[in-house]
């Protein structure tokens, strides 16, 4: 859109009928709402001026209270501070819908307060996401929340008039000595009769009543007075009896490992829990928004910046020693009844569990893959899920090419999140999250049955692995059969499905003391690669695929599993060479253990 006419085509149009008039001021609310019209611009104040102007006549045909209805709805966007001051002289309802519904900056606000009219201040008031600027600002400018505060002297005179209470004899040694200074203005302020009977009013008992707040609010500072004693008294101080031999007892230097925090849609903490507030509140977690800075724009700013969740984002917290250092921040966006942005409500937690230690950049690389993996698995879960219903038919029956291609679209579908799969294990694998569990499996047996597996298919092309599982005899690595399994079939399964027509690979197992062996020719096409663990080579029958990502991924893959293991996968002089740990001599079957004896 090269101009913006869309105000001069609304004005254009004159409002006939009562459904036409809220129409055009619906209109106006959309256009005048969402953008600011620069002020060099003469057309363009031209045209606001005629806007307001047909913004006031229509409102003389609209009532009120459906004007506010207007305001509060959710389906525009209220970000001018021009239209804010328009509607708050408009009747008090249509002002507070305004002034409510109303998305500023803080820089908005400052300026538009000190031009509204003084009753509608008020309105203000009732909102809690506003900037601390214009909370600020509403105090220096004395707009509270429920009205003027309490006159000195009605107090005064109230608690002159209280009935005498029965008089109390203190001890003479408890009685305050009487201040010259204070006695003219304490005798002009008492009534003339006798008041020797009463207690004076400065030493009588708080009374909730009196400082205008209920039971409830009294006793809520009772039980915050209490945690902050309690916080304050150490707790690993014995509270046994001790001879008074000079020692010191010390609080310890409590360190904060999680706390629970509300932000406001400017970026600033505007709420903490009870103990960390003082330390945090008014903390920014994002910068002013500037124009031309996207590219340092940090996880934690860039998710603040589109309205989404907030998981797992870096964030360091200055200040007092119980909060310093690097802090990890999960939130989530809040947004009124009325669908507008309200902020951010977290938590805040410490980098792992030793205080401020920051992780290292390979885990910190592993947790982001995981995160990832975890966004894309959704759509994809979901796109697999429908398919599979109409594939199946479970809604209806649907044509058999639909369903055709739904089986097709499932299967796709269950091929990437197999390579996901993949991704999260050798993530996790190489960052230490996840282990090989141990057990005695039988080496030889299972890299015969999987040569024979991949010798069925490719003879075809007189290709394949070749291997006798007699010559090498039983030999048992401390390794779960499971784990096993899967670890030899990757290994084999992508060098077997790399040969070409009428090449053959000869794979053999040695055994010393402490580990297993198991050797095996590379194909051509992986002999000719630099590096084999980077090639990104396809298997030639599809029929044997060891992964979604290429020969080498799935040889890092089962590298990361042999190291885990307590072995290691390495390559040199156009052979790669497994090495797995022997296992003890309890952790073998016995019937296996007695071949493997009575064969050696």
């Amino acid at each position: 859109m090269f101009f913006d006419d869309r105000l001069a085509t609304v004005l254009r149009h004159r409002a006939a009928s009562e459904a036409g008039a809220r129409t055009q001021f619906r209109q106006l609310l959309d256009i005048l709402g969402n953008r600011k019209f620069a002020p060099q611009d003469e057309r363009s104040q031209s045209l606001v001026a005629a806007a307001w102007l047909r913004m006031d006549k229509l409102a003389e045909d609209i009532p009120a209270e459906h004007r506010a209805a207007m305001v509060r709805e959710a389906g525009w966007r209220f970000r001018s501070a021009d239209l804010a001051a328009h509607l708050a002289d408009h009747e008090p309802e249509v002002a507070s819908a305004a002034l409510n519904r109303a998305q500023l900056s803080s820089e908005d606000w400052t300026a538009l307060i000190p031009r509204l009219p003084v009753r509608a201040r008020g309105f203000l008031r009732l909102r809690r996401d506003l900037p601390v600027d214009a909370e600020q600002l509403l105090e220096r400018l004395g707009v509270y929340d429920r009205g003027l505060p309490r006159p000195e002297e009605e107090a005064t005179q109230e608690v002159a008039k209280a009935p005498a209470e029965p008089e109390r004899a203190p001890p003479a040694q408890a009685a305050p000595p009487a201040q010259t200074g204070s006695a003219p203005e304490a005798a002009a302020e008492l009534p003339e009769e006798p008041v020797a009977d009463e207690e004076p009013p400065m030493f009588r008992p708080a009374d909730p009543a009196d400082s205008g707040r209920s039971e409830i609010s009294a006793l809520v500072e009772r039980i915050a007075q209490f945690r902050r004693t309690r916080d304050a008294t150490p707790t690993d101080t014995d509270r046994s009896p001790r001879l008074p031999l000079g020692e010191v007892t010390q609080p310890r230097d409590r360190i904060i490992r999680g706390f629970g925090f509300s932000a406001d849609v400017s970026g600033r903490i505007d709420w903490a829990e009870s103990e960390i507030a003082p330390m945090v509140i008014g903390t920014r977690l994002t910068r002013p928004q500037t124009l031309g800075r996207n590219e340092d724009e940090t996880p934690l700013e860039r998710a603040f910046a589109r309205r989404l969740p907030v998981s797992m984002a870096n964030f360091p917290l200055h200040g007092a020693e119980a909060i310093a250092g690097d802090w990890i921040v999960d939130a989530q966006p809040s947004f009124t009844d009325e669908g507008n942005f309200a902020g951010y409500l977290g938590r805040f937690r410490r980098l792992g569990g030793a205080g401020d230690k920051r992780l290292s950049p390979a885990a910190q690389e592993a947790d982001r893959i995981r995160q990832l993996l975890h966004e894309l698995r959704t759509p994809v879960t979901a796109v697999q899920g429908y398919a599979e219903v109409i594939q199946q038919q479970l809604f209806g029956p649907a044509p058999h090419e639909y369903r055709a291609l739904a089986a097709a679209i499932a299967a796709d579908a269950a091929r990437i999140l197999a390579g996901f799969e993949e991704l999260d294990r050798l993530a996790k694998l190489e960052t230490g999250a996840i282990d090989i569990e141990e057990g005695a499996t039988d080496l030889a047996d299972i890299v015969g049955r999987i040569t024979k597996q991949i010798g069925q298919v490719l003879r075809a092309r007189m290709a394949g692995v070749d291997f006798d599982p007699e010559a090498a005899g039983p030999v048992f690595v401390s390794l779960d059969p499971d784990d096993c399994e899967a670890l030899i079939w990757r290994l084999l399964a992508t060098l077997g499905g790399l040969c070409a027509s009428g090449e053959m690979l000869f794979a053999t197992i040695e055994t010393d003391a402490v580990q297993a062996r198991l050797g095996c020719e590379l194909p051509a096409s992986l002999i000719a690669e630099e590096d084999v663990f980077a090639a990104d080579a396809k298997p030639v029958d599809t029929a044997i695929n060891a992964g979604l990502f290429g020969a080498g991924f799935a040889l890092r893959l089962a590298r990361a599993e042999a190291r885990s293991a307590g072995g290691n996968l390495i390559v040199e002089d156009d052979a790669v060479t497994l090495t797995l740990p022997l296992p003890s001599g309890s952790e073998m079957e016995p019937s296996k253990a007695e071949d493997r004896q009575a064969a050696g």
